[in-house]
């Protein structure tokens, strides 16, 4: 047996609290016995049905994974649903609508990365983690704005943490700005401001859901609390921008996720293109 399936197999034995026994005999061959409790299956089954509030959607060809990944979420208090391909991906997701994807990159049919980006033109909320056997796929992973990628064969040591940080991340009141529309206080939450505009007197503070907040001043009045976080950057004399919300980077200018583009200083970009880079690995890198 190909030693990743036998560890995958392994690993589901040994959350089902069960058991592998191996018997060789010379000239003979291996005998493998395998002691599952298909009470605790059933179990795991009702718990399954009864969490669908916490839904993830777990994606890949193959299904011993799936079935691994499974177990590990519903000892979380995560409602699972499977799909192995592409295309059945996106028909649960316009039904579940799941918080979370664990999206496997390499898959017959529609790959997972062209997957994410199908989801990401409906969705724009949900999380999505990529499974790869290879490193490769880290720099595409965030052209859909994954959360993570996590190299196979996953284990629990590399899939809790992510799910941890998630949990921490929604307990955890967002951090914004508070802006003065005349007699009125206006709170943007930072994850939610795509760029700053400066035009004449007044600044424009767009939003990732299309709103656009617009207010007298200059921007040296939000400049350092917005450069003091390391995703914003400024880009052109005009124009501070989330580089989390920046789908391309090219010398011509930024793109962004709502689908703007904005100029780029000549300049700036050398620096730009550095800081851009390691903002990415940054955000993968923290827990």
């Amino acid at each position: 047996m190909p030693n990743r399936r036998w560890t995958s197999f392994h690993n589901i034995v040994n959350l089902m609290n069960g058991n592998i026994k191996v018997e060789s005999t010379l000239h003979k061959g291996t005998k493998i016995t395998v002691t599952i409790y298909l009470e605790l299956q059933e179990k795991e089954k009702e718990q399954d049905r009864d969490l669908m509030n916490l839904p993830v959607l777990v994606v890949d060809d193959d299904k011993n994974i799936c079935e691994l990944l499974r177990l590990y979420l519903v000892k979380e208090g995560y409602g699972v649903t499977i799909a192995n391909d592409g295309t059945a991906a996106l028909q649960e997701f316009d039904k579940l609508h799941p918080d979370l994807v664990l999206l496997d990159v390499m898959m017959p049919g529609i790959d997972g990365i062209d997957a994410a980006r199908e989801l990401r033109s409906f969705d724009d909320a949900a999380d999505i983690v990529f499974l790869t056997s290879s490193p490769g796929f880290a720099y595409e992973s965030y052209g859909v704005r994954a959360l993570e990628y996590l190299l196979k064969p996953i284990s629990a040591a590399l899939l809790f943490p992510v799910l941890d940080g998630l949990s921490l991340r929604e307990q955890r009141p967002q951090d914004g700005l508070t802006l003065k529309a005349g007699a009125t206080l206006i709170r943007v939450p930072f994850s939610l401001l795509s760029y700053v505009e400066v035009r004449g007197k007044h600044l424009y503070f767009h939003q990732t859901d299309g709103q656009v907040r617009e207010v007298v001043g200059s921007m040296r009045d939000y400049e350092p609390l917005l450069l003091a976080r390391p995703e914003f950057m400024r880009v052109h004399r005009s124009y501070i921008v989330n580089m989390l919300q920046v789908s391309e980077l090219s010398p011509a200018g930024v793109r962004t996720f709502s689908g703007m583009n904005l100029p780029v200083s000549r300049l700036l970009y050398p620096q730009l293109q550095k800081d851009y880079m390691s903002l990415l690995f940054a955000e993968r890198e923290t827990p």
